[in-house]
């Protein structure tokens, strides 16, 4: 019998594990949503990264509570004014991303995770866009911060694949 992947597992098996994951992931999002590096007209925010990441280590659910509820909660903290379009945005690009990673096969798990990261960067860039116009009115300021997103989505989703399976932590989510 092959050992079960994430995506076969009971809904029992969420566990102390699974919540004590996803509360880090969920906490590392709200410490890096909380700044950004500064770059010439604007903010890198590095929370997509941690959303990658999780997206591609847990199930749905643990992908959009570390994405959607996490990036909710940092901006909620720190600045409130897109804090729901932070939860829908960053939620669905997480779960998504999970989604796409976790009916994969075993093999094709990096594949499906550079699909996952990329569909899920368009939806980033395309929910903080259309949502920036919606909160302030304007198309022109949405267009004047898309190639922050574009360098935030592009970031979080190399970076996060990366730590994934070059850095080890998905041999370590394994393992557990």
């Amino acid at each position: 019998m092959s050992k079960p992947t994430i995506s076969q597992k009971p809904a029992s098996s969420r566990s102390v594990k699974w919540l004590a994951v996803t509360a880090m992931l969920m906490a590392m999002n709200i410490a890096l949503s909380s700044f950004g590096v500064p770059v010439p007209g604007g903010h890198l925010y590095l929370n997509d990264i941690v959303i990658c990441a999780a997206a591609i280590l847990l199930d749905p659910l643990g992908a959009f509570l570390v994405g959607g509820v996490g990036a909710f909660i940092g901006d909620f903290l720190f600045y409130p004014t897109p804090m729901f379009v932070s939860l829908v945005t960053h939620g669905l690009q997480a779960a998504v991303i999970s989604l796409i990673v976790h009916r994969a096969s075993p093999e094709k798990k990096f594949r499906a995770a550079v699909l996952g990261v990329t569909v899920g960067a368009v939806i980033m860039v395309v929910g903080y866009s259309l949502g920036r116009a919606f909160l302030y009115s304007t198309v022109e300021y949405a267009i004047l911060k898309l190639p922050f997103q574009i360098l935030q989505a592009a970031v979080g989703a190399v970076v996060g694949t990366l730590l994934c399976f070059r850095g080890g932590l998905l041999r370590l989510w394994n393992k557990m």
